[in-house]
């Protein structure tokens, strides 16, 4: 069997018509969803790309890989869901984006250089990379950043887009009626068209790159299959830039009540700039049908997959999972962008679609189970035919709920924030260890922990499936609250470090020592098994007398 796993940049779980979105048709992703199970409590371990990625890609909490924020390297010998996959005979191939920085000083320590097998994986967050874009090619003051030169630009310049940045300045702007760039990065320019044609844009480039490696590929493999889109800039071209309008855009879900004593750490992102944008309503009606567009723009494309799937004899026996790495506020809670733990921000699309009989019974159901972004690598290692190795992969396997299974699960969710780069963190007065957030959610009660000797926010998604009211600020709340801390506490102490040796190699060592003749602290030998101590018995001192 092989894997497509296709992620997309900032899709919102509701923002899907198989999620209920009361406008915006994805006929695609439903027909995934129809074939496959919907899981509709789904969280990532970090509300921000980087630190959310490294966790789908090596099944572990921000906290034990360490690449907790964009820019902090994955540091070398983290595994990941590549050398799992390898290990159970499954290529691993990414398409697109990873958004991993390379531990370069890791790397030179142990002389690995990139232009090696091994190198190349550890600097390619272990995949084997069939083509690596991750985008947003910024031009500014200090000039253009194209270290990796970008391989969709390149194909931009061949298709003759005459600029050295065209990602920038075709595929990511429009023009003014008097010809000038209006560029995506603002917002006003929002329901312009993007000045591309729309088989150039980045969503259909990406899926024919994938098709070729489709096409090539000898089984079994994975395919990372990793969009940039919906992803800021919110510009998109024709015929998608004006589907959706702003009596389409739902009001957004906020409350003054929000704004009244906020927690500091809510109250600093409300402030910050991209939030005061999205409080605006021309710009959410100027900035939401844009993303509209590039969503259905998204299900298009990937129509044109699992139709290529389907035409090749391929559909039957490739697993297909669509996630997001987080979610958009959209101007939601008073914030744009994503980073904090409410709803549209850490929850996010999985869809699984597994083409084996065993899955039958399950086709077309939703799964409301608890489930982390650290399950999909172990449901990979499984779906691939290998054992989980649950000393390393925090994760659990979703086979089970796909085989329609109840197994015993897990009773509630984490997901970390560090923000110990951001602004926000300089305006709160804080050091970088303590910019640190922590949600657990238990399906009803949501707390947020903030180190810096802050109180906690607390939510209850039953009576306020908003999340508009915070129960921190009061204390009539305690026992939930003292619950909930037990359950960040059970998950501070987990065994995540140990990667070396699984509980089974330390069961089979168990006695090692004794059998190699290692026999310190006995008095006369009989305290163990006679078998252990028959070298040191030997021949009875008899038989060396001399008579």
């Amino acid at each position: 069997m092989n894997i497509l796993f296709v992620m997309y940049d900032q899709l919102r779980f509701d923002y899907l018509s198989c999620a209920g979105h009361p406008h915006l048709e994805t006929p695609n992703f439903d027909r995934v969803a129809a074939m496959g199970v919907r899981f509709t409590n789904a969280y990532v371990q970090s509300p921000i790309c980087g630190a959310s990625r490294m966790s789908f890609y090596t099944g572990r909490y921000t906290s034990s890989h360490g690449a907790q924020w964009n820019g902090f390297p994955l540091r070398v010998g983290e595994q990941t869901m590549g050398d799992h996959l390898r290990r159970a005979g499954m290529a691993c191939w990414l398409i697109g984006k990873t958004h991993m920085k390379a531990d370069a000083d890791g790397m030179a320590r142990l002389g690995l250089s990139p232009d090696t097998v091994i190198g190349a994986r550890q600097a390619e967050c272990g995949f084997d990379s069939w083509i690596r874009d991750d985008g947003l090619w910024a031009e500014g003051p200090d000039g253009f950043y194209d270290e990796k030169r970008s391989p969709y630009n390149e194909y931009l310049k061949l298709k003759g887009y005459p600029s050295q940045n065209p990602w920038a300045d075709f595929a990511n702007a429009g023009r003014t009626a008097d010809g000038d760039i209006a560029s995506g990065w603002m917002f006003r320019n929002a329901d312009q068209p993007a000045n591309i044609h729309e088989q150039d844009s980045e969503t259909p480039w990406l899926t024919r790159k994938t098709i070729e490696f489709i096409d090539q590929a000898d089984g079994p493999w994975c395919a990372h299959v990793s969009y940039i889109k919906p992803h800021w800039p919110y510009i998109v071209p024709a015929p998608y830039h004006d589907m959706y309008g702003p009596n389409q855009v739902p009001a957004a879900t906020r409350h003054d009540s929000e704004r009244d004593d906020p927690h500091p750490v809510f109250g600093a992102y409300m402030n910050n700039k991209v939030a005061q944008a999205f409080q605006r309503d021309e710009v959410r009606h100027k900035v939401i049908p844009a993303y509209m567009g590039l969503i259905k723009q998204c299900d298009d494309q990937l129509g044109v997959l699992l139709d290529h799937l389907e035409a090749t004899g391929r559909m039957d026996n490739t697993m297909i999972v669509l996630t997001s790495d987080h979610g958009d506020y959209l101007g939601d809670h008073w914030l744009g962008e994503k980073d904090m733990f409410h709803e549209p921000s850490v929850k996010i699309p999985l869809i699984i679609y597994d083409p084996r009989s065993t899955a039958d019974a399950t086709r077309g159901s939703t799964c409301d189970a608890l489930v982390e972004s650290i399950d999909v690598a172990a449901t990979f290692v499984e779906a691939a035919g290998g054992m989980v190795p649950d000393h390393i992969i925090e994760g659990r396997s979703l086979m089970p709920w796909l085989q329609g299974e109840k197994p015993n699960w897990r009773t509630f969710v984490i997901s970390e924030y560090d923000y110990s780069s951001t602004p926000q963190c300089v305006a709160l007065g804080l050091t970088p260890r303590d910019a640190r957030l922590f949600m657990v959610y238990d399906g009803r009660f949501k707390l947020i922990h903030a180190e810096g000797g802050f109180r906690p926010m607390l939510f209850d998604l039953q009576a306020d499936p908003d999340e508009f009211h915070d129960l921190g600020k009061t204390t009539n709340h305690r026992e939930n609250i003292d619950r909930l801390y037990g359950y960040l506490a059970q998950w501070g102490r987990r065994m995540s470090q140990r990667v070396t040796k699984s509980d089974s190699d330390i069961i089979g060592a168990r006695g090692r020592s004794m059998r190699r003749g290692i026999l310190p602290f006995l008095y006369d030998g009989s305290e163990v098994d006679e078998a252990l101590t028959v070298k040191y018995r030997g021949p009875s001192p008899a038989h060396f007398r001399d008579d």
